[in-house]
């Protein structure tokens, strides 16, 4: 065996080890934001402090994955495509830990709302939203495993479908609050909840960017579809 060989040898086993800690920190994700979006649903305080617990372990992944890029980039100096792929692992990494930190502050807020009366349909509403979001950031996962580009942009297209799920919560949350004050206080709550799902439903859709940069070299030249449109919705 060569040195060259040695070389590529030793970087693919990095990278096995750190893609490794990527899927690991993905399942976590998921796991987080479908535990509260159910504990949210079914007032479940003990699972939302759960969530709120096995957030540590997303951000120690996240940190180990940093050392490791850190520890690579030093001993092996990657060039290129090898380059890219060690800092397409970073970012992806920082936005699955924020991700976790959105999960987190959903739990957080279910507890709140346990204790208030329930707004009817809320909680399946934002249940249905999670769902699509775990799925959206399943995808871009297996798209940065696979390599796809084709599945990467897919997933940048699907997340229109999350930002109008957002804003029919939005509106509903606003008729809630307009036809009684005693509902303001949860469904602010709610909207937060809401708020924080459709940010996973961003960074899921950052990771997909990441991924066609991987395989492409570039990023995606067109601009991203964003469907919020509370920014432009008044009470009138």
């Amino acid at each position: 065996m060569n040195s060259d060989t040695h070389i590529v040898s030793s970087f693919d086993r990095d990278l096995e080890s750190v893609q490794a800690m990527i899927m690991k920190m993905g399942g976590l994700v998921e796991e987080a934001l479908s535990n509260a979006a159910r504990a949210m649903e079914t007032r479940d305080d003990e699972l939302a402090q759960q969530v709120r617990e096995n957030d540590r372990a997303i951000d120690t992944l996240e940190e180990q994955v940093n050392a490791e890029c850190a520890r690579v980039i030093a001993l092996r100096s990657p060039i290129a495509a090898d380059l890219r792929t060690v800092l397409t692992v970073i970012k992806i990494s920082a936005s699955l830990e924020r991700s976790g930190d959105f999960a987190k502050n959903l739990a957080k807020r279910s507890t709140v709302l346990s204790q208030m009366a329930p707004i009817p349909g809320a909680a399946i509403a934002i249940r249905r939203m999670a769902k699509t979001v775990e799925l959206l950031l399943k995808d871009a996962l297996d798209a940065y495993i696979q390599r796809d580009a084709a599945l990467a942009a897919e997933v940048r297209q699907r997340d229109a479908e999350v930002d109008q799920m957002y804003n029919a919560l939005f509106r509903e949350f606003l008729t809630h609050m307009m036809e009684d004050p005693r509902n303001i206080t949860a469904c602010m709550h709610l909207h937060f909840i809401a708020k924080n799902i459709e940010r996973v439903g961003d960074h899921a859709t950052t990771i997909a960017e990441q991924v066609i940069y991987l395989v492409t070299g570039s990023m995606p030249e067109e601009g991203r579809i964003k469907g919020d449109e509370t920014s432009y919705i008044g009470v009138e």
